[in-house]
């Protein structure tokens, strides 16, 4: 009995199944009652004269004035959306409608079956069989609906025919009660389907928007992804161009992050990322989009451009508080920002990110640690440099490089052990480009490893004319140690020039080391393997160096210019660098002291226990000819007390 119940049941707990089930409805009960409407009126016909008027007429008009007042609903309401709150009400008002309709509909003809004559009783036979089954598909997703109607029409059917004295009509009768019974058994096993397949699309559906959340979401952060920040941007850029609010790009990048996560592993690594997330979500708030692009590269939209130097300041404090990592103690990293707004910056969602990494890029070349909102000044430096850039890319680099050496000086000896290899550029079109200017723009455009190799070249020839104690010192970018393959191009150029291999120190910088270090460490231990001396230059000047550099197959360490200009007035400027001697003196590494230009820094460091300098105070950038008059003059001044002496 209960299952007999549930089939005239609307399942209320089921959201999914009854939204679907009125978009059926929508659609198929208009032509319900347009087939309810054209069937009655053609048995009204049918039975005109031959029953009264009261019986034909004037039932029909009101069957047929319900009909359009219903039709005219329906049709209304398929320009509406669905209202989730009313769904069962407006189901269960359907399902009481088609029983009350099939009730009316089976009085008015089982009252008229008796005015006519066999033809009449026949169509009205054929009226009850076509209109019950036209009305039972018609309500088919509704399965109350749909057995109401045929259990009422079989039932009162049955009761009709009954009571006939004529056989064929009783059999036929019977075949219709036949079809009753069959038809009810489709609506259930098509209704069992039915909803089978709405839960099957509900479950798609689920699965499509689980696959759309997760190709656009960063799994390690729950942040939205690189795909998801530029499709926010499109927006803001679109709603921005219809005259609605405007809204800033943002780029931030970790300050000493590599190193975290090469120190302490990628597990600690994850963490800290996770928690710059959710402190980055904590500043931004609703104000604004916080995605992570890569690495630990962090992307913003923000609404508006109101307090922006406030949220930027906020951003940056906020990554400056130590992170406490999984398996104890602390990290410390910072956060360089770069911001582009709409419309100073740009109009376009790329020019912005453009103007934003600009913007990022000069915060981390000249403001680490800052917040930097693109300018006019900013616009005017990057079209510049992008004219300085499409001159390297046109240029005959061979015959515009150029280079100047600086010497590296043994003190207390009084004499050169190598040269410093400087990069100088004149153009044609553009006159001479400092190397502070252009070398940074190269490494962006993926244009230095094809100076490195014009560069590196010359010095070779150089340091070939040079005596045999005197090396060659020679700068590396970035570029120059992400692979194998290029530390494969400088050892074959060595190679090819047939200078020895220990005449050569190959010069990087921590800014360089820390984009990748475990890359970094594998070049330099197959530059080391080929007697090639390795120096790390600016020493002091980056993050964690400590943390690293016992891991690097290095040779000498050469203390920053910055740590210099104030050593004989600063008490602190020495005890730093007395530090790193004695760093250097522990991992048995040669220390070179870059920036001495008085007599009195350089006895000074001298007096430190300090030999290898290189300053102004011991010879500037000279060109290749001048190398070897100022070593001429240098042998020179070596042989005068010997003579003396003698």
């Amino acid at each position: 009995m209960q299952t007999i119940v549930d089939l005239f049941r609307i399942e209320t707990d089921n959201a999914d199944l009854m939204r679907a089930q009125m978009r059926a409805l929508r659609n198929q009960v208009p032509l319900l009652y347009v087939i309810l409407a054209i069937n009655s009126t053609a048995i009204a016909v049918t039975y005109l004269g031959a029953a009264p008027n009261w019986l034909t007429i004037y039932p029909l008009g009101g069957l047929l004035l319900l009909c359009a007042l219903r039709f005219g609903m329906w049709l209304r309401g398929r320009r509406q959306p669905i209202d989730d709150t009313r769904l069962a009400a407006k189901l269960r008002l359907t399902v009481g409608l088609a029983g009350a309709l099939a009730v009316g509909f089976m009085a008015w003809g089982s009252a008229l079956f008796g005015y006519g004559d066999a033809y009449a009783q026949a169509h009205m036979l054929f009226y009850f069989g076509t209109t019950t089954i036209a009305c039972v598909l018609c309500l088919v997703h509704l399965r109350a609906a749909a057995l109401l109607v045929t259990a009422i029409v079989t039932v009162l059917f049955c009761l009709h025919v009954s009571r006939l004295d004529n056989q064929v009509m009783r059999a036929i009768g019977l075949n219709l009660v036949i079809v009753c019974a069959a038809l009810a058994f489709v609506i259930v096993a098509y209704y069992r389907d039915f909803t089978r397949l709405i839960g099957q699309q509900v479950e798609l559906e689920r699965l499509s928007r689980e696959n759309l959340r997760l190709a656009n979401l960063d799994t390690l952060t729950e942040l939205p992804n690189r795909r998801s920040f530029f499709a926010s941007l499109d927006r803001s850029a679109a709603e921005a161009e219809a005259g609605r609010q405007p809204f800033v790009v943002g780029l931030i990048d970790l300050d000493g992050f590599k190193p975290v996560n090469d120190a302490h592993g990628h597990g600690a690594g994850d963490a800290v990322l996770q928690e710059a997330a959710r402190r980055l979500q904590g500043v931004v708030g609703e104000a604004g989009v916080v995605a992570r692009l890569g690495g630990d590269e962090f992307g913003l939209v923000l609404r508006g451009a109101t307090a922006l130097a406030a949220t930027g300041e906020a951003i940056c404090g906020a990554l400056a508080v130590p992170f406490r990592l999984p398996h104890g103690g602390t990290a410390q990293i910072g956060a360089s920002i770069g911001f582009a707004a709409y419309p100073e910056a740009g109009h376009k969602a790329a020019q912005l990110v453009e103007r934003a990494d600009y913007a990022l890029y000069h915060a981390k070349t000249h403001s680490r640690g800052a917040a930097i909102l693109f300018t006019e000044e900013h616009e005017r430096l990057l079209r510049t440099q992008s004219v300085i850039e499409q001159a390297l890319r046109h240029a005959d680099l061979p015959r515009e490089l150029s280079l100047v050496f600086q010497p590296i000086v043994d003190a207390r000896r009084g004499r050169t052990v190598a040269f410093e290899a400087l990069a100088r550029w004149t153009s044609p079109e553009l006159g001479p480009i400092s190397p502070a200017v252009f070398i940074p723009i190269a490494e962006r455009a993926g244009l230095i490893t094809r100076i490195t190799a014009v560069l590196f070249g010359q010095a070779l020839a150089a340091a070939r004319a040079w005596p045999e104690r005197v090396a060659l010192s020679f700068n590396l970018s970035m570029a120059d140690i992400a692979s194998p393959q290029a530390a494969a191009a400088l050892i074959a150029a060595i190679r090819t020039s047939g200078l020895p291999p220990g005449r050569v120190i190959l010069e990087v910088t921590e800014t360089a080391l820390i984009q990748d270090v475990a890359q970094a460490q594998t070049v330099l231990e197959t530059l080391k393997a080929s007697g090639i001396a390795i120096a790390l230059d600016d020493f002091g000047t980056g993050y964690s160096s400590l943390s690293y550099v016992h891991r690097l197959p290095l040779d000498k360490l050469k203390i920053d210019r910055s740590f210099v200009s104030e050593v004989t007035t600063d008490p602190a400027s020495r005890d730093i660098i007395t530090s790193i001697a004695a760093l250097a003196r522990n991992l048995s590494l040669d220390c070179v002291v870059e920036g001495i230009e008085t007599d009195e820094q350089a006895r000074l460091l001298q007096g430190l226990g300090f030999v290898l300098m290189q300053g102004y105070h011991f010879g500037r950038p000279m060109a290749f000819p001048d190398t070897l008059r100022y070593l001429d003059s240098e042998a020179v001044r070596a042989i005068r007390p010997v003579q003396a002496v003698a």
